[in-house]
């Protein structure tokens, strides 16, 4: 199976599941590696602590990846909530964490969180999805320190339509900005599975904004399930893969030491 490489554990904060069942859980579907990439939000406003304590996570992290070293190859990663604010706190963190892999995700918008229906309230969905995107934009035109942009879409999982009005074409000029930003920077993005699991119907980023990154010379994509319970590692994987080779891509990318490896699909 592909490798999963968005995934959570007891380390993120809407998390209960220990990295072992996660590991356990990869080694039963067959994968030969995979990347953790727990949470990381800071100077945000929400009632659930998205803060990683990276000192106790790192060496948790680093003890079972030596410890299943002959069962599966581990890569140690970090999702990091991104705000324009914060580019120096990144830097500093970074440097001090010899991470494999770091996705950027735009989660929080002005401190509050879509995942929320107060994030809807007295405004027009459309409205709501296109700041989402200029958040985005913002936020991979200026924070250079990450490898993949995470679920570009995000936010239509939980709009109060969900995806029924939204498509590629009616946000076309932001999302390109977005993935050429994205292209010439060097940076790649991910499929995340979750979509389907979230009723959509469509992973994050929806097929045809993977299909127009891959158009515009996008090379670098790396597939996610965004579990957060065993049972939705490697979730939807199969159809990821088919989905990726129906938009142009014959290859999938893995990370270590922040660096790209391309493997056939």
């Amino acid at each position: 199976m592909l490798p999963d490489y968005h995934f959570h554990t007891n380390f993120s904060g809407d998390s209960e599941t220990p990295m072992r069942a996660q590991l356990d859980r990869a080694i039963s579907l067959g994968m030969t590696s995979l990347c953790v990439t727990d949470h990381h939000d800071y100077d945000v406003d929400s009632i659930i602590d998205f803060t990683l304590q990276t000192d106790q996570y790192f060496e948790a992290m680093s003890a079972l990846r030596e410890e299943y070293k002959d069962r599966i190859d581990l890569r140690i990663g970090i999702e990091l909530g991104l705000q324009t604010h914060l580019i120096e706190y990144y830097r500093e963190l970074l440097a001090s964490y010899p991470f494999d892999f770091v996705i950027g995700s735009t989660h929080f918008i002005n401190r509050k969180d879509p995942a929320y229906p107060e994030f809807f309230k007295g405004r027009e969905e459309q409205k709501a999805y296109l700041q989402y995107f200029q958040a985005t934009l913002d936020n991979v035109k200026n924070i250079d320190n990450y490898d993949v942009a995470g679920h570009i879409d995000y936010i239509v999982r939980y709009g109060p339509n969900k995806a029924r009005y939204y498509s590629y074409e009616a946000y076309r000029e932001i999302l390109d900005d977005i993935l050429r930003a994205i292209i010439e920077r060097g940076k790649g993005i991910e499929c995340n599975t979750a979509g389907f699991r979230k009723g959509i119907g469509q992973p994050n980023p929806c097929n045809d904004i993977l299909k127009r990154y891959k158009e515009l010379g996008g090379e670098i994509i790396t597939i996610g399930s965004d579990a957060h319970i065993p049972e939705d590692l490697g979730a939807d994987f199969q159809t990821a893969g088919e989905l990726l080779r129906q938009c142009g891509f014959s290859y999938y990318t893995e990370f270590r030491g922040r660096k790209p490896e391309f493997k056939p699909l």
